[in-house]
Order: C-alpha cells, then sequence, then structure tokens
C-alpha cells in the first residue's frame, strides 16, 4: 500500500433484485428493514448503503456467510450486476455511472477476476487460457505467448503451457485462472471465492501462493470469502457482511480484539490468535541505549546503567547510530563493569539475541522467547522497536 488516494471507493452502494427496486430503495431510505421490505415488495436488497475504501496494493478481504450480500458487492465493482444506486469509484471513474465503451475500457486495462470454478477453457491449452485475455485486447500471438509462459512461470507452472487443463488438478487449474488474471498486468484483481472449491490443504497452499504473489507484484486485490480463518490470514483489512450491510471493516488484529459486535465475537471466538496477532501489536516501546558516535565517552556504561534505572528496563538493549539492535546488557553486568571501572559498554554487553520482525504473528515469536532474554522486535527496516516476553505472548493469547 503505497499511495494516500484510494484506488478504490465504494460510497452508499445499494443493489436491490426484484421488479420494484425503487419502490424498495425508498423504503429502505426509510429505515425499513431487509425482511420488511422483501415481505411488502417481494424484492431483495442484497446491499444495504455499504461504504468503505481501498488503498492502492491492498489485499481487502470481503467476507460474510451465504446470503450476506459478498458477491453481489464485488460483481459491483466491475458492474457485472449494475448498481441500484451509490458509486464505486476506479480512480477516478465511477465505474456505477461510465457509459458503456470506457466501462469496457476499465474491464479490459484496469480489472480481471478469478472465480471459483475456474472457469477455463477445456478445448484451449493452459498458455492459450492465460492469453485469453491478451488475445481479446488485439495483442499479437507470438507477443502474447511469451507474456503468458511468464506469468505461468510466477505461478510455477510453465512447464505445463502446452497441457489442456483436464490433465492439471484442480489446484494446478485455480493456478490458470491466477496466472489469466495476472498475464493482463491489471491494477486490480477480484478473487470471488477464488480457493473455496480446493481441498483444504491446497487451499492452504494456494493462499501462501497468494501472498507469496501480492508481495511481488503489489496489486489491489479484492477477494471473497465464507471463511473467517482465511479471510485473516491473507486479509490486509477485512469487511464483514451481515444480510447486505456492513458490520466491521479493519485489520485482522482488530477485527479478533475489538469486535465491533456480538456478531463479530461470535464469528471469532474460534480463531487461532496465535496466527492473528502480531509482535508489533504488543510490543512494549521500551527506550535502547544509542552508541556514541565514534570513540566512546567516558563515562558511557554510568549513563547506560542510569537509562536502565531510568525506563525500568533490564536487560538494557543497545542499537546503533541507525537505530539497529547490535546487543544488551543487564543491569548486573553493567554494575560490575563501573566497578571494574570498564569504559566501553561494547566489551560488555552480549551480542546474541533473539529478534523477530514487527510483521511477524506470534506464533511464529513464541519459539523465539527466552527465559532470560526479552525478543527484541524491530521493523521493516530493522530499527528496535521494543521488547516481548513469553509472557506478554501468552496474556495476550488467552485474553
Amino acid at each position: 500500500m503505497n499511495d494516500s488516494k484510494p484506488k478504490i471507493r465504494i460510497q452508499n452502494l445499494i443493489k436491490i433484485f426484484g421488479d420494484r427496486p425503487r419502490t424498495a430503495l425508498d423504503q429502505l431510505r426509510q429505515g425499513k428493514t431487509r425482511d420488511q421490505i422483501q415481505a411488502e415488495t417481494g424484492n431483495v436488497v442484497a446491499v444495504s448503503d455499504v461504504s468503505f475504501d481501498i488503498a492502492r496494493g491492498e489485499l481487502f478481504v470481503i467476507m460474510g456467510l451465504s446470503g450476506s450480500g459478498k458477491s453481489t458487492l464485488i460483481r459491483c465493482i466491475n458492474s457485472l450486476i449494475p448498481a441500484t444506486s451509490g458509486h464505486v469509484f476506479i480512480d477516478d471513474d465511477d465505474i456505477a455511472h461510465v457509459d458503456e465503451a470506457r466501462l469496457r475500457e476499465i474491464r479490459q486495462t484496469k480489472i480481471t477476476m478469478v472465480f471459483q470454478k475456474f472457469a477455463l477453457f477445456p478445448h484451449r491449452t493452459v498458455s492459450e487460457n492465460v492469453e485469453y485475455g491478451l488475445k481479446v485486447r488485439g495483442v499479437p500471438k507470438q507477443e502474447r505467448r511469451e507474456k503468458a509462459l511468464v506469468t505461468l512461470g510466477q505461478v510455477g507452472l510453465a512447464q505445463w503451457a502446452d497441457y489442456k487443463p483436464s490433465a492439471l488438478s484442480g489446484g494446478m487449474q485455480q493456478r490458470v485462472g491466477l496466472a489469466r488474471a495476472l498475464a493482463t498486468d491489471a491494477e486490480i484483481l477480484l478473487m470471488d471465492e477464488a480457493f473455496s472449491a480446493l481441498d483444504p490443504l491446497i487451499r492452504r497452499e494456494m493462499q501462501d501462493e497468494l501472498l507469496r504473489l501480492q508481495e511481488e507484484l503489489q496489486k489491489t486485490i479484492v477477494f471473497i470469502s465464507h471463511d473467517i480463518q482465511e479471510a485473516l490470514k491473507i486479509g490486509d483489512r477485512v469487511a464483514i457482511l451481515k444480510d447486505g450491510a456492513l458490520v466491521q471493516v479493519g485489520t485482522p488484529e482488530d477485527i479478533v480484539t475489538k469486535p465491533a459486535n456480538d456478531y463479530i465475537a461470535a464469528f471469532t471466538q474460534d480463531v487461532n490468535r496465535a496466527q492473528v496477532l502480531k509482535t508489533g501489536s504488543i510490543v512494549r516501546r521500551i527506550p535502547p541505549y544509542m552508541l556514541s558516535q565514534g570513540s566512546l565517552a567516558d563515562g558511557s556504561l554510568e549513563m547506560a546503567l542510569e537509562h536502565l534505572h531510568r525506563y525500568d528496563c533490564n536487560p538494557l538493549y543497545v542499537v546503533d547510530q541507525q537505530k539497529h539492535p547490535v546487543g544488551y546488557v543487564t543491569d548486573e553486568q553493567l554494575n560490575n563493569a563501573v566497578k571494574a571501572g570498564d569504559q566501553d559498554i561494547q566489551q560488555v554487553m552480549q551480542t546474541e539475541f533473539p529478534v523477530v520482525p514487527q510483521s511477524s504473528c506470534l506464533e511464529e515469536a513464541l519459539p523465539l522467547c527466552d527465559a532470560n532474554i526479552p525478543l527484541a522486535v524491530v521493523c521493516e527496516e530493522g530499527e528496535f522497536q521494543g521488547v516481548i516476553e513469553q509472557s506478554d505472548i501468552v496474556s495476550h493469547l488467552v485474553a
């Protein structure tokens, strides 16, 4: 996510199915419930006044039970299903209100879709399936063949380019569907329960594959799921729908630790918190001691000891001028060194210590915990953020 301007903006989106949508819309705006509207008009409010933004490069998951409106919502994003009311902005274009020519252009250049049932052409080869979107655009045969082979290589299927889809397993076929979407170089990838037809093991592999590709390609992805564990695993943020309405939007940690209501709490009660919570969210931000630039000043050990006592951090982590952790020292070691007349903290501190990125989940961090040494938590640039201990992790897992 590298742009402050949203890539997708959903504003007061409403979709009503039936022969009296305007009557139903008026009733919705008057405050009538979905059930009341259906009973009085026979129309179904599939999406009920939904608004949220999706950042450029975000993997955004929309989830809910059957009938929640999630698949209707994703189809409104590319106007496969026209909205009854509201706006869907892709950059500066309102998809809900552009003319047919502009809509077709946006679909061909900015948006692509991966379906649950693969939707591959059985009579075409794997490569020809991947090339299809490029063929529709009029890309020359050799160029689209080369692009297909590159994209198949990204999903580990280059050697299957000239086989028919029937020769591939379900998981491999879904990789072909993903490669077909990626081959167009579209900025937005819509995935409608793309992994739900797969066996559990293959499904987990595809989730990992999607995360790997997203790390590399940084697409804007809207992923539909009815599986809370899947949503929390892959989503940068998750939106949960119920009866067409938006109940909560937040990071996986927000959803688990700050449920908006009992409905969300019930959804997440069986979630493995160790796989969702990140070390960065529970870190204790204790100031480290920074080494002096160049030669160390006299009295650095006394200064370090004063720092340790002031911030009540034993042991004390030491960082260099770039704020990267380079060692730690205990209260006892500092006191003994001061009594011995030592001056250089680098001669006293321990340089082997456990480090964990703030993006790591608690399940990954727990095995690194040492009973005597707090874990040093660092950001992506390697700068010291603070510490966590085994007791910190346990207390958050049983909360």
